[in-house]
């Protein structure tokens, strides 16, 4: 019988301390025991004098990490295990927060789907690298979560209008190719996939600044082309009020975010805008706790069992929300899950 690959793969190269996500055929979604095994492998290499910096790439060539491993969390939500849904996303919070908190550069060669928990593990990093083939995005709201991993903190402080980018990105789940991650902010560098090998071996001598010799620039693509509408029409801070403007643009652009908006879980995308809303006033470790206590809110509520079902079980994207319209949603139920 074959031996079992491990899920992390962890060694020093080099000056550097490197960190394969292998689990390629689940796209390195991360479970429990890679968070752990990450964690492990960042603790090790930042105590270790002969590390300068740390690598961080995913496995399979299709992904750098697509998400957390949310079939399993529910699961558990499912069977009444709390305790299981807690330590998840408790331990997954906390390596977040480890990786914002390096003390030494923390470099993810993005190559491939980065999702979710994929975008918590690098965006924190110093380094956040995307070839033409990287895709990012937070698509929690299909699945009637909330764009968590720290992203709280992360998406209301994006470049532009204040807190316009961040909302569009988490109620629509927009999807981010290459570049276009760049010119959203959360990507920082742009280096083709001919030249990630190259990079890479220098990187293996422990400079991070081998970093910018290898990268590209970043033309203007499809971000920068919508800018001008994302930032008018999700410069409000209430739903309502972004939908009344995206109906008045009345372009293709304008009509496909409705179109998507309206697919979307309406609890999950008034929890999202409350958040962020908090989160833009809150320091990581902050929003990281919000994010968890919210967690055993969101985990319990009928629709993320129902859109986990519906995107990632059954597939056929046919979620059955409760309750089922925007306007149905009880703002006190929403600030409810708070803790208000």
């Amino acid at each position: 019988m074959d031996a079992v690959e491990p899920s992390v793969v962890a060694r020093v190269e080099g000056r550097a301390g490197t960190i394969l996500m292998n689990r390629p055929r689940a796209l390195n979604a991360l479970d429990g025991e890679m968070i752990e095994r990450l964690a492990e492998a960042a603790a090790r290499f930042a105590e270790d004098p002969a590390v300068d910096l740390v690598i961080l790439e995913g496995a399979g060539g299709r992904a750098f990490c697509a998400g957390g491993d949310v079939r399993a969390i529910r699961a558990a939500a499912l069977a009444g295990d709390a305790a299981t849904v807690e330590r998840f996303f408790a331990e997954e919070y906390a390596l977040n927060r480890r990786i914002a908190e390096y003390p030494k550069p923390w470099i993810s060669l993005i190559d491939g789907v980065c999702m979710g928990g994929g975008i918590g593990v690098s965006v924190h990093g110093s380094h956040r690298v995307v070839t033409e083939h990287a895709l990012m995005a937070m698509p929690e709201t299909a699945i009637a979560l909330f764009p968590d991993v720290g992203t709280s903190y992360v998406l209301p402080r994006l470049p532009g209008t204040p807190g316009a980018m961040g909302r569009w990105l988490a109620l629509t789940g927009a999807r981010l190719r290459g570049a276009e991650a760049v010119e959203a902010g959360l990507a920082t560098h742009h280096v083709p996939r001919e030249r990630l090998p190259a990079l890479r071996e220098a990187l293996l001598a422990g400079d991070a600044s081998v970093v910018e010799r290898h990268a590209a620039a970043v033309p203007p693509g499809a971000v920068e082309a919508a800018r001008a509408a994302v930032e008018f029409a999700f410069a409000p801070g209430d739903l309502s009020s972004i939908m009344a403007v995206l109906t008045a643009q009345g372009t293709d652009w304008a009509r496909a975010q409705l179109d998507v908006l309206h697919r979307m879980s309406p609890t999950s995308l008034l929890v999202t805008l409350e958040l962020l809303r908090r989160g833009a006033t809150m320091d990581l470790p902050a929003c990281l706790a919000m994010e968890l206590a919210l967690t055993r809110a969101v985990t319990r509520h009928p629709d993320f069992a129902e859109g986990v079902r519906a995107v990632l079980v059954d597939k056929d994207n046919a979620p059955r929300w409760s309750p089922p319209a925007i306007a149905d949603v009880d703002p006190a139920a929403v600030l409810a899950m708070f803790g208000d």
